[in-house]
């Protein structure tokens, strides 16, 4: 004799959704108590100019490149001044290397001309940098001047889509979205946990749901079996 159906599991509320969302954040954090921005920097000058060049690259390769740049480039006047073909040398191994050597170039200009040599700290001030979008605004607000913010990178994308905590493909519609989910005083470190689980468990082809932290609150798991 046939079993019974099973009954199709009822929606999601959206008061449901931010609980498992903060769920998530709370297990994350145990997860990963060390969860940080893996650029490596000591001022915020470097650290945008360290994320301009992780477009299309690792961060593991942005490190390797960044002693020598920042070394002969500490100052936005030095990178105003610089010859083209002296920063391309340095970031070649980044990718796209004359492309963002332009925009360190340009981008230590718009600071010497407008910034006073400093790195802004508002939103729409760093955006306005060449080189610079949403995501690397939030990446210097959130680490170099600790204000809050989602730094929707590849990583962040998937995850959010695999855990169904929004259905927005667009990275300005994911980060409000999620804005609403977690509490702004989290917002830096929610970014910085599920980059790591996002580089350390749940990869793009092959996740490891079998030892993922935050399988119970995962729509997804399994499915990549």
């Amino acid at each position: 004799m046939p079993g019974k159906p099973s009954t199709p599991r009822p929606p999601e509320t959206d008061l449901g959704r931010k609980r498992r969302a903060r769920r998530i954040n709370r297990t994350l954090a145990q997860a990963y108590p060390d969860a940080h921005c893996e650029l490596d920097f000591s001022d915020p000058l470097e650290l945008t100019v360290a994320t301009v060049l992780s477009a299309q690259c690792t961060d593991v390769r942005v490190n390797q490149v960044t002693p020598e740049l920042f070394r002969r480039f500490p100052t936005a006047a030095d990178y105003a001044a610089a010859d083209p073909a002296d920063i391309e040398e340095i970031i070649r191994p980044t990718g796209f290397f004359r492309a963002k050597a332009g925009h360190l170039i340009g981008l230590g200009q718009a600071l010497v001309g407008r910034f006073d040599g400093r790195v802004p700290e508002g939103l729409d001030d760093l955006v306005s940098l060449p080189g610079v979008g949403r995501k690397t605004a939030h990446v210097v607000r959130g680490n170099a001047f600790g204000l809050p913010g989602l730094t929707v990178d590849t990583h962040f994308k998937r995850l959010v889509g695999r855990l169904r905590l929004t259905g927005e493909t667009d990275p300005v519609k994911i980060e409000y979205a999620i804005a609403e989910l977690i509490e702004k005083k989290e917002w830096t470190m929610f970014s910085h946990r599920l980059i790591f689980h996002g580089r350390r468990i749940c990869h793009a082809r092959r996740p490891e749901c079998g030892r993922c932290p935050i399988a119970r609150d995962c729509p997804s798991r399994g499915e990549f079996a």
